[in-house]
This record gives C-alpha cells, sequence and structure tokens, in this order.
C-alpha cells in the first residue's frame, strides 16, 4: 500500500465532517447550563419531588413494567385517553404523543416540509412566530430546511399585531406558533390579537400551533376556544406539571389533522417508563396541582417584592417564571451564581431582552435565597 492511499483516523474525520450540512456544523448545540452545587432555578421545573409514599408506590409500579418488551398499544391508548380526559378533548379531536414538546415541533416541520416545487411561490414553507420566543421553533425550522420568520414584539413584549398579520399575508406560512403564555416572557397574549391571527391563518391555508407549555400556572387556556376552528392544533407537555425528567409531550387538534401528524413519529418514541410514569402522576393529579398552586402562590409573591430592589424591572407572569431587567444582567448573574443561585440569563438571545434574567419561581426557601442573591449582586 502506498503512502497516498493510508487515510489516517483524523483526515478520514474530517472527510467525513464534509458530509455534514454545512448549516448544522454552523450551528450551536442547545446548551444546558451546569449546575453542580448550586440552586438551580434556571429551566422553569417544578421543584418538588414525589412524597415518600408516592415514590414507594411508583418504584414497584415501575419495576414490575415489561422493559424487555416494546411499549404496547393498549398502554399507549390508556395514556391518551389520561391526557384526553385531564385536558378536556373535545369531541372529534384526536392526540399525539411525544417525546417531550421538542419532538413534537419536529416532527410539524417534517410533516409540513413540502418541496419547494410544490408551493405556489417555489420557495420552502415557511415557519412564523413572535420572538423572543421559543428557540426551537425556529431550530426544527432551520434542521427541516424550512425559512424561519420571527416577528418582533412591543417593547413590552406583547404581540405587534399589524407585523404579525402583514408576516402572515407576506410569507403565507404552514404554521404559526403562539406560545401561550410565552417563554421567556411569560405574559399571555392579547386574545383579541390571538383570534385576529388566527383568522388570517386560516384565510391563508396554514396552521396555528397553540403552545400550552405552562399551562397548569396560568390563568387562561385555548383549550375553551380550539374547537371553533378546524386549522388550530394546541400542544402541551408534562414537563411543567412536575415531570420534566419524564419527557412527555402532546398535541391535539381535529383528527384528520393530528392523524396526518402522527404519520411522521418514530414508532416507539415514547417508552413504556415514561408511559407508566405520566399514567401514574395523573392518577395523582391533585398532588401537582397542589404543588402549582403553592408556585402560582409564590411567583405573586415574587412579583410583589421584585419591585423593591433598585433598578428592578419585572413584567407579569403567568407560568413559573419571572423576566426581569436588571442594570447589568452578566454582572447580576454572575453575582447569584456565586452566591449558589443559578438562572438564565437571555440578554442575548434578542435585542428586546437587553439586561433581562429569567428567573424560575421555586420553593418560598428556594425564592428567599433567589432574592437575597439578586439584590447582593445588583
Amino acid at each position: 500500500m502506498t503512502d497516498a492511499a493510508i487515510t489516517t483516523p483524523s483526515s478520514a474525520s474530517a472527510q467525513a465532517l464534509e458530509r455534514i450540512r454545512r448549516d448544522v456544523r454552523s450551528m450551536h448545540a442547545y446548551a444546558v447550563q451546569d449546575s453542580s452545587g448550586l440552586l438551580k432555578l434556571d429551566a422553569m421545573e417544578n421543584p418538588f419531588t414525589l412524597p415518600a409514599p408516592l415514590q414507594r408506590a411508583l418504584g414497584e409500579r415501575l419495576g414490575a413494567v415489561a422493559i424487555n418488551r416494546y411499549p404496547a398499544a393498549d398502554r399507549q391508548q390508556a395514556l391518551r385517553d389520561a391526557l384526553g380526559r385531564h385536558a378536556g378533548l373535545p369531541d372529534g379531536f384526536g392526540l399525539m404523543l411525544g417525546n417531550g414538546s421538542d419532538e413534537l415541533i419536529s416532527l410539524l416541520a417534517m410533516a409540513c416540509d413540502v418541496p419547494p416545487m410544490e408551493t405556489a411561490d417555489g420557495r420552502a414553507p415557511a415557519i412564523v412566530a413572535p420572538e423572543p420566543g421559543f428557540v426551537m421553533y425556529a431550530m426544527s425550522a432551520q434542521l427541516q430546511g424550512l425559512r424561519y420568520v420571527g416577528v418582533p414584539l412591543t417593547a413590552d413584549f406583547e404581540l405587534d399585531l399589524p407585523a404579525m398579520l402583514d408576516a402572515i399575508g407576506r410569507e403565507k406560512p404552514a404554521i404559526v406558533y403562539l406560545a401561550y403564555p410565552n417563554n421567556p416572557t411569560a405574559n399571555l397574549w392579547d386574545d383579541e390579537a390571538i383570534e385576529a391571527i388566527v383568522h388570517a391563518q386560516g384565510e391563508g391555508g396554514g396552521l396555528v400551533v397553540m403552545d400550552e407549555a405552562y399551562q397548569p400556572f396560568a390563568s387562561r387556556s385555548y383549550i375553551d376556544r380550539v374547537a371553533r376552528h378546524g386549522h388550530v392544533l394546541l400542544m402541551r407537555t408534562l414537563s411543567k406539571f412536575g415531570l420534566a425528567g419524564v419527557r412527555l409531550g402532546y398535541m391535539m387538534g381535529p383528527q384528520a389533522l393530528i392523524a396526518e401528524v402522527d404519520k411522521v413519529r418514530p414508532p416507539y418514541n415514547v417508552s413504556v417508563l415514561n408511559c407508566e410514569c405520566a399514567l401514574f402522576a395523573l392518577e395523582h393529579a391533585d398532588v401537582f396541582d397542589d404543588q402549582a398552586r403553592v408556585l402560582r402562590t409564590e411567583r405573586d409573591r415574587l412579583l410583589g417584592l421584585l419591585p423593591g430592589l433598585s433598578g428592578v424591572r419585572a413584567w407579569r407572569s403567568d407560568a413559573n417564571m419571572i423576566l426581569v431587567r436588571v442594570p447589568d444582567a452578566a454582572r447580576s448573574f454572575a453575582g447569584m451564581k456565586a452566591r449558589g443561585v443559578l438562572v438564565k440569563n437571555v440578554s442575548k438571545m434578542h435585542p428586546l431582552l437587553s439586561n433581562c434574567l429569567r428567573l424560575t419561581v421555586g420553593t418560598p426557601d428556594d425564592n428567599a435565597r433567589m432574592i437575597a442573591a439578586l439584590q447582593a449582586s445588583l
């Protein structure tokens, strides 16, 4: 064998990298902050663990699960039925499961990725969403080769209705996402603005996806209005319910639409352990409802305290997080971390979020530590 024919591992890797899409190579992976040794208040997680008796009961139940078998259709259907009852699924609507809402967002992009030669204007389909918003809307569009069009909110993080309607009319998007409440701003949108957007998107023949990830903490839900429209899907997750580690999302909508999107779902995407954990939690929904009630009370208490801190502005919240603006976000973030409290510095996510931090609502003790750390770091 000649020297020219020898391929070293490093050169082989370099050649193989050329097979990976350039846009993927230019992307940044979704970053998860290291929370070792810190009070973790950066990811909107439920801070409460299961009571000890329920821990034992869940352990026994999971121990009896047939993990040597693929997920059984009857248990998956039992979970869909339980979620439908829990959410108040309208008659004639279907429900599909996802490995968290992230997977459902990716599946929607995949299902709507019509080849450009089949579209009316010869362009790739578009996804429109207000921004700042959930990063997965843009990421799923990019990975699937769709166009993402972000429409900036107003300075007070409200929907810019004229700009949204202009984007819908101009782009004819396949999907419009409306997070209700929004992440990271934590607010609910104006109902009249939502209905105007839903109507405009329906006129253009596209889908509207209402993302209710933070529904356990919100004062309103779109579930009572979703049946009025044949083009609106409603997405939820059990992550904020209290099962962030289980990774279980679900999407509801007219049966015909759900059936088509469900065709691109990977088989067995929800494991037997995830399924049983979710069923167990729904059987004990009162425990999680009590936890959400405590967090809503703590959120309102924080909203009363935060404006009293020098230089801090807090926006209203219908989620288990609060967006605040401080004089120097980088300094406050670093100062809080040095004092053992990890929050999220979102100031680089979008120009509208300049000097903003996102605070997760925790237990009363957690929140006392967070307020003290924030005050000391201003």
